[in-house]
């Protein structure tokens, strides 16, 4: 079975956007998932992009974000809080998730928590609303978030982006092939698949 690599930020408005439909469409598709979390602080930063102070283009994520949810029929109530988690926790945090495999529940349940019920990412009232559910106690997991391990998985994962030629969340690698994106969530899958038209174009 074909697997796609999709990276995204606990943080990312449009990450919220595949987070919540990419489970349907891997399945429907018959192609397996890794999620990967990545620092995409880190590459924005590297590529000179700096979102929160462009405040035109914020304004249009938010309704942009509003009127892609309304046509995919995901929840959307009001844009969430943001910019969110400051230190990483969530993210660190999905490092943890991601060695344990338990990466897309958590994952799910914190983008739920953020977008949905109005909670902080990264803040104490996120893990603990998300993390017992799971059945994972919060110290326990806080602790292993904040040890080496952890922070150099972050590191890792925020190399692998970088080296896709990633620049943003969320994206999707397949084959080496990068899409960047959520309106590029469903092309991904074509590739993986290998019904993107560009495979099956007779060669001359």
């Amino acid at each position: 079975m074909k697997q796609l690599d999709f990276f995204y930020f606990f943080g990312s408005g449009y990450s919220y956007l595949s987070v919540m439909r990419i489970g349907n469409v891997a399945r429907e598709a018959g192609v397996t998932v890794r999620w990967r979390p990545f620092n995409v602080r880190t590459v924005m930063g590297e590529n000179n992009i700096a979102l929160r102070t462009q405040h035109a283009k914020v304004r249009y994520m938010w309704r942009d974000i509003q009127r892609r949810a309304a046509r995919h029929g995901v929840p959307f109530t009001g844009p969430p809080r943001w910019p969110t988690d400051p230190d990483l926790l969530a993210n660190r945090v999905g490092m943890v998730a991601a060695e344990g495999g338990w990466c897309e529940d958590y994952t799910l349940a914190s983008f739920r928590a953020w977008y949905l019920d109005g909670v902080e990412l990264g803040s104490r009232q996120h893990l603990d609303a998300v993390l017992p559910p799971l059945g994972r106690d919060v110290d326990a997991t806080i602790a292993l978030a904040d040890g080496p391990a952890a922070h150099e998985r972050l590191v890792q994962e925020t190399d692998a982006a970088r080296d896709h030629g990633i620049f943003g969340a969320p994206a999707f690698v397949v084959d080496n092939e990068t899409f960047w994106g959520d309106d590029r969530l469903e092309e991904a899958f074509a590739w993986a698949a290998g019904d993107h038209s560009l495979q099956v174009q007779p060669q001359t």
